[in-house]
């Protein structure tokens, strides 16, 4: 029997990461030693869902797999630097592979592997190359839970905040949206079933709309809002 490769899974505490680790855990060809995510150091959540890390701790607790947390803040680290200390405490554990739950978006995975690839981290995509209706089928048949935690404000309102990913929600997704949310329509907090030993108790305390400014491919800035639920440990 050939010994599994040990690798990180870099954890966004959604329904993608969920489903990716998930289908790691069936294929068996991975050792897991690590969940990673990076959180912003003033708020202590996560940098993208704003998960709080004491939810993404219970997430981990719940799942079996440690948590490393990579603290970023304009004042103090950046995403690279902070990934460039992460890999090297990892490497030094035995292990070159991070995986990713991304589906389709070729200059995120491209992003990975040019940062990656270089200091001898190969990048591992379980959910790569399927259409996202394939994906949320696979996810639905998974038995995993998740709850839409963020919407992007001009493409879904705050009403679909805090409804659960199942077939009565695809129906209500406008046409314009990626029933995966892979453009960034909506994002996602994970907390039952299959890969969860136990339920996460968790509630939202309020939701609010909030704005980012994201440097486009083009060098310019550009605004955009989100609706975003406040999460509390129930």
């Amino acid at each position: 029997m050939n010994q599994r490769k040990k690798a990180v899974f870099n954890w966004s505490g959604g329904k993608d990461s969920a489903l990716a680790l998930y289908k790691v855990i069936q294929d068996n060809e991975y050792e897991v030693i690590s969940l990673l995510t990076t959180i912003n150091d003033d708020t202590q959540t996560s940098s993208i869902h704003s998960i709080p890390v004491e939810l993404l701790k219970k997430q981990a607790e719940s799942i079996g797999i440690p948590l490393y947390t990579v603290a970023l803040s304009k004042n103090t680290k950046t995403y690279e630097e902070g990934m460039t200390e992460a890999v090297q405490y990892f490497k030094n554990k035995g292990a070159h592979h991070f995986i990713f739950g991304d589906i389709f978006l070729a200059d995120v995975k491209s992003y990975r592997e040019s940062k990656l690839n270089p200091i001898g981290i190969e990048v591992v995509e379980p959910l790569w190359g399927k259409s996202s209706p394939e994906i949320f089928e696979e996810f639905l048949k998974s038995g995993i839970k998740s709850k839409i935690i963020v919407t992007q404000a001009d493409k879904l309102d705050q009403t679909f905040v805090g409804r659960d990913l199942d077939a009565t929600l695809v129906k209500a997704l406008p046409p314009n949206v990626d029933v995966c949310g892979e453009n960034g329509e909506y994002h996602t907090f994970s907390y039952d079933g299959n890969i969860f030993k136990t339920k996460i108790d968790f509630k939202i305390s309020d939701i609010s709309k909030i704005s980012y400014e994201f440097k486009m491919d083009t060098g310019e800035w550009k605004e955009f809002e989100y609706w975003q639920a406040r999460l509390c440990v129930s």
